[in-house]
């Protein structure tokens, strides 16, 4: 089985899989990492050249194949969720965990950064995470077995509880 972290950027999901794969003692692997390893690019680049469906394939392949491994902590995407093989894919050998957070806190911690495209045209950035948490959350819950709201734990907090929710499951 696989330890599944998903959630919108920002809310503490890479931080929290590498400080839980360690103390797990099980690999970590980030889907965006491996996305850009693979297509030899950022993924600014990428989706600017080929757009977001074609990253969005790029993405389920790599989602179906790793979904079949074991003792994996997966680092996913914020949109990974939009397609619904992907949520199958992953919750088949998964246990999935939302990491969430309010709009405030998201644009807090990530408001500046230059690792993802826009995602909506025309709108300031706190509004562009407004209108996509909209969207998307009905979709993180959907696909999640657990929820943590992130927005005033620390980074070993976090970590500690997602431990707690996986050593409940692997009994």
């Amino acid at each position: 089985m696989n330890l599944v972290l998903i959630g919108y950027r920002g809310t503490g999901k890479s931080l929290a899989a590498g400080l839980v794969a360690r103390q797990l003692g099980l690999e970590r692997l980030s889907l965006d990492e491996e996305i850009v390893r693979r297509v030899g690019m950022a993924i600014p680049q990428y989706v600017e050249k080929h757009g977001w469906p074609a990253f969005r394939d790029v993405e389920s392949a790599i989602v179906e194949e790793v979904s079949r491994s074991d003792g994996l902590v997966l680092d996913t995407g914020g949109g990974v969720i939009e397609r619904g093989e992907n949520v199958a894919a992953l919750r088949q050998n998964g246990c999935v965990v939302w990491l969430k957070a309010a709009v405030p806190t998201i644009v807090g911690r990530i408001a500046g950064g230059t690792d993802r495209p826009a995602l909506t045209a025309g709108k300031s950035f706190t509004e562009e995470v407004a209108e996509v948490l909209t969207r998307r959350n009905p979709l993180y819950q959907a696909a999640a077995h657990f929820e943590i709201d992130t927005d005033t734990l620390a980074p070993q907090e976090l970590a500690g509880r997602i431990v707690e929710i996986w050593e409940r499951q692997t009994r």
